[in-house]
């Protein structure tokens, strides 16, 4: 796990901190620099070394529920690190109006994909299968009777929030934003009638990890050893977990790396049968997200981040890529 110093950055009342999860004496603290959302850190104590989150974008309840799950997942062998609780019990402190978890700490690497054997992106994905079997047993809550329903986003709403951001974002420090937001909206318009029209995602679902992908996963010596971040715990499709998890990993530099896609989904499908009408389904599906979304520039508009106008930016390149050769993809989803 790197990290950086950024002493500049402490976590609220970090003696607080350390006293409501008995960590002991701090040692060294480290703000680590990778993180999008939340904010983190290492932290040396006297008990050992802990990572620290500040939880900024999911509620507390939420965080304590999901938290809860891990203890089980790691009884079933699956490499999850365990979370502390304060002496009341509690796997979130609440200090100043924030709220924090703390995990042990494990060293590792976050790997991008195509970094990755093939071999390797095979094991990747039946791990994610493993996974999702173990959520079953130790999920936080019941299952729906159906799938939860998933309207994709009307042509018009997508085509009017395009407009909108282009109004908004800032005059003269856009960075080429206003042309890829035009473009985005004449491909908007070339393939509407591709919008995906049932509401229920096709294929088995469950309970899913949310951000199963290289920033949440720790590697060392040739295998995971750590799955981070547990915000996003859901019920979802897993056809839809899996497409996501192989275009985050995979989809770099504007390109597919169909090979390691193939042998990702491969590996999944080797624990948990997915036909190829529910990955075909997951896959148009998430097309269309990616085609209608722009959460990165409202991220940008919302942090004043210029990593956020970089990261549309990749995401457009892959988006047309991606639409060009969307046979290509698709075939390398229903791989075996």
């Amino acid at each position: 796990m790197t990290d950086t110093p950024r002493p500049d950055h402490p976590p609220t009342a970090p003696h607080a901190l350390t006293r409501a999860f008995a960590l002991g004496e701090v040692y060294d603290r480290h703000f680590l620099a990778h993180g999008l959302m939340n904010r983190n850190w290492r932290l040396d104590t006297a008990s050992g070394p802990y990572a620290v989150k500040e939880i900024t974008d999911v509620p507390l309840p939420e965080v304590r529920r999901n938290l809860a799950v891990l203890a089980g997942l790691a009884d079933d062998g699956l490499p999850v690190p365990a979370p502390l609780a304060t002496e009341g019990g509690d796997l979130v402190a609440e200090i100043d109006g924030h709220g924090y978890c703390v995990l042990a700490w494990v060293d590792g690497r976050h790997v991008p994909g195509p970094e990755l054997t093939l071999d390797q992106a095979r094991e990747l994905g039946a791990l994610l299968a493993r996974l999702h079997h173990a959520l079953r047993r130790r999920s936080p809550g019941p299952l729906p009777d159906r799938c939860p329903p998933a309207e994709a986003t009307r042509v018009g709403a997508a085509d009017h929030a395009a407009g909108d951001l282009l109004v908004r974002l800032p005059a003269g420090a856009t960075d080429g934003l206003d042309t890829a937001l035009r473009e985005r909206r004449a491909l908007l318009a070339r393939f509407a009638d591709r919008r995906p029209r049932d509401v229920i995602p096709a294929g088995p679902y469950g309970w899913t990890h949310g951000d199963f992908q290289y920033r949440n996963l720790l590697r060392r010596d040739g295998g995971v050893v750590a799955i981070l971040d547990w915000d996003r715990l859901g019920v979802r499709p897993y056809a839809e977990e899996v497409a996501r998890t192989a275009q985050v990993q995979f989809g770099v530099d504007g390109v597919f790396d169909l090979d390691r896609v193939a042998a990702f989904t491969a590996g999944y499908r080797s624990v948990i049968e997915l036909s190829e009408t529910d990955l075909a389904d997951a896959v148009s599906r998430l097309w269309w997200k990616r085609l209608t979304d722009y959460w990165q520039l409202e991220f940008l508009l919302a942090r004043r981040d210029p990593a956020f106008g970089k990261m549309f930016l990749e995401g457009e390149a892959l988006l047309h890529w991606w639409t060009d050769r969307a046979d290509e993809v698709q075939a390398a989803y229903a791989a075996r």
